[in-house]
């Protein structure tokens, strides 16, 4: 790379333009049933939908009039509604929507509230439309442009909501989102750089650096999902941002401490720049390795989400760590002292006296410090068993988006279930069902817990098929409906079924049930498959069989931390009744894998000690004190790019802000900076067995050094 760091350069930008123009746009989904194998209930229930009643509609969007001045509907406004309708269903663009407004309940009666203050418009789905794809959106655009004439003049205020209301919303918040993290991340990179360095380059550079990196890792996840047919949730895009250069500006960090070190030393450019390769890469390539693998670990999932989340992320880390070996080595060196410009404080070694005290107190009282952090980690991972998930992506939305405000308003005059009435699919193995056994069974269906309301079954055409649309008690997207139909409504559906018969529940809760089946699987084999392969990696970067076990302890140690703090913040503070469900797995795989980032800079500057002769006391102390400084800046930065995602008005993605930020603190102050040195220092020299690489250095000396006299010092 110091040999042709122009060719360098000039391959990356070149690549870079490629991908740019070539690659596929990035697809992502917020249906949660895309994400689910089709082994499952409610996937089983929605291909009977589309096999034996292919005219029946999903509600996609759902229009929520009252008048101005809040009174009752009077007559005149429900024929206004009417007339609303009626203009509006031909204006729909038929790839989304049918091209009908129902203002009327499955009985033909007007859909008006019983208070006589609110009724509701029903557009159901095209056949094949999922309401949460590209086209959809832009239909809920066009929808709510079409309505505004159309209301001009009257009394009435209308509001829109459901599936694909709720996907407009949730890209336009997710767009404001992403400029505003990207903003907030690239001015902190600036500010905190501009702080550790005085240099204005040296601010700028991974700015440059990692949006030429994230240009090409962007394109090449574009390709992979479109060859793999695969799709993130919506929150991906963002998430990439804080990834790619909050983990591109730690490994430029890694590098660059190491390069002015050495440079420090009264080496040459070049010379200095194969040093910082030979010392830092190894880091930086291990590190880098952990998290493309614990990444990839998301393939064993059984969701579509992750099994696309994992490799997106994969390549993204991949594409920033062939960065950071390559593309980074040829700017400095193109550069050379010029990079720190306008800063001379770079020539002088600082004392780092608050470091160095740390180190000193932790080598003389490891057990101490051991104590200490571990008691920390272990008084907030006791609050992790209180988690309680939710799998509701449009929960997260903010209140004062229109779909939000028109599902309250909704909710507020009809039962919570009727937004969507979940289907229950009666289907016979012995020909056309029994009429008189399915009100029998409609009646079961009503009586159980959780259920407000069955309309009579609508029989598919050759009648070996029957589908019941159940009104719940609750929200369809709360955890009380889901629980409700993972218990009480499966259980009648199931029991009550005629024999000959068998009986599927879709809908949304249907899902949900399914998804946090799914995710408990997952967490039996994603989690352990991970911290198995990072062990892997552990063992062969340290050739050590002990290392890896406590280093991982540790590791798994902050995970729990950081879920337990999260559960506080935002269930027991803030009042939340959940968080998201795939919180965990992304807790699991950032704090696992850039926990093991800092765990591997901090035990191999330790191994480095080491090897000079200082005892396991003195080279956790020296190590501190060295690499401290290295792990602080970096857990900072990356901390705040995580904290950054806060700043954005979805409560998906302020959790993950916070859970991600006060993970990567965990890692870098508690657990890479005090626990895994005093650790080791406790351990001492088994730590390195069998290998005990902390001592190659002298056994290799021993050899080839000139033997001394008798009595010589």
């Amino acid at each position: 790379m110091s040999r042709r760091p122009w060719y360098v350069i000039g391959a990356w930008v070149l690549l870079a333009g490629l991908v740019i123009v070539f690659a596929p746009a990035l697809q992502t989904t917020s249906d949660e049933s895309d994400f689910l194998p089709d082994h499952y209930e409610s996937i089983k229930a929605a291909k009977i939908q589309d096999d034996k009643f292919p005219g029946a509609t999903t509600p996609g969007a759902i229009l929520v009039f009252e008048r101005k001045d809040g009174d009752k509907l009077t007559a005149d406004d429900q024929a206004s509604i009417d007339q609303v309708a009626a203009k509006l269903g031909p204006k729909l663009n038929d790839k989304t929507f049918v091209q009908q407004v129902t203002t009327t309940d499955p009985e033909g009666n007007p859909n008006v509230s019983q208070d006589g203050l609110v009724q509701i418009g029903v557009i159901g789905l095209a056949d094949n439309a999922t309401g949460f794809d590209d086209q959809a959106i832009e239909d809920g655009k066009d929808l709510r442009t079409e309505l505004e004439p159309l209301m001009k003049g009257s009394d009435l205020n209308v509001l829109t909501t459901g599936s694909v209301p709720q996907s407009l919303d949730s890209q336009e918040e997710g767009d404001k989102t992403l400029a505003i993290v990207f903003l907030a991340t690239v001015v902190l990179i600036v500010v905190l750089l501009g702080i550790i360095f005085r240099s204005v380059i040296i601010c700028l550079m991974p700015i440059l650096v990692v949006t030429l990196a994230s240009s090409v890792a962007t394109g090449l996840i574009g390709w992979a999902n479109e060859i793999f047919d695969l799709k993130a949730d919506s929150s991906i895009e963002t998430i990439l941002v804080v990834v790619l250069y909050g983990i591109g500006t730690d490994y430029i960090l890694f590098f660059l401490f190491r390069y002015r070190e050495r440079l420090r030393q009264g080496e040459e450019t070049r010379a200095s720049v194969v040093h910082a390769l030979e010392r830092a890469g190894e880091a930086i390539a291990s590190a880098g390795g952990a998290v493309i693998v614990a990444f990839m670990a998301l393939l064993l999932s059984s969701l579509s989400l992750f099994r696309a989340i994992g490799p997106a992320l994969a390549i993204a880390v991949a594409v920033t760590l062939v960065a950071a070996l390559t593309l980074v080595p040829a700017v400095v060196t193109v550069l050379g002292r010029a990079l720190f410009w306008p800063s001379k404080k770079w020539r002088r070694e600082p004392e780092a006296a608050r470091f160095g005290r740390v180190g000193a107190a932790l080598g003389r009282h490891p057990g101490r410090f051991a104590l200490a952090s571990g008691t920390v980690m272990v008084a907030l991972a006791a609050f992790a068993l209180s988690f309680n998930p939710s799998f509701d992506f449009n929960s997260s939305l903010p209140k004062d988006v229109e779909s939000t405000q028109g599902l309250e308003v909704f909710q507020d005059h009809f039962a919570a279930g009727a937004s969507e009435p979940i289907p229950v699919v009666l289907v016979s193995d012995d020909g056309p069902l029994d009429q008189g056994a399915l009100e029998t069974y409609r009646t079961d269906l009503e009586g159980a817990q959780g259920v407000s309301q069955v309309y009579p079954g609508e029989l598919s055409e050759d009648g070996t098929a029957a589908q019941f649309s159940v009104v719940l008690d609750h929200d369809p997207a709360s955890d009380a409906a889901l629980n409700d139909v993972k218990g009480p409504v499966r259980d009648a559906a199931h029991d009550s079924a005629p024999d000959g018969t068998e009986a599927y529940v879709g809908g949304t809760p249907s899902v949900f049930a399914d998804l946090q089946k799914a995710m408990a699987r997952d967490y039996s084999v994603v989690f352990p498959v991970a911290a198995l392969i990072i062990m892997v990696i552990l063992a062969l970067l340290l050739r050590s069989l002990v290392a890896p076990w406590y280093l991982m302890a540790a590791v798994g140690l902050g995970f729990a931390a950081t879920l337990g703090a999260t559960v506080v913040m935002f269930q027991d503070v803030l009042g939340h009744e959940g968080l998201i469900f795939m919180l965990p797995i992304y807790i699991y795989l950032f704090v696992t894998a850039l926990g093991t980032d800092y765990n591997i800079l901090m035990i191999a500057r330790l191994r480095e000690e080491a090897r000079e002769g200082r005892d396991p006391h003195q080279a956790a102390s020296e190590a501190v004190k060295h690499a401290g400084p290295t792990i602080a800046a970096a857990g900072v930065i990356l901390a705040g790019t995580f904290a950054s995602l806060m700043l954005g008005g979805n409560t998906l993605i302020q959790s993950m802000g916070f859970a991600l930020s006060f993970g990567i603190f965990v890692a870098a102050f508690v657990m890479s900076m005090f626990f895994t040195p005093a650790l080791t220092a406790l351990i001492g020299h088994t730590a390195w067995w069998p290998g005990h690489e902390d001592q190659k250095a002298h056994e290799l000396s021993d050899v080839t050094d000139p033997p001394t006299h008798a009595g010589t010092p």
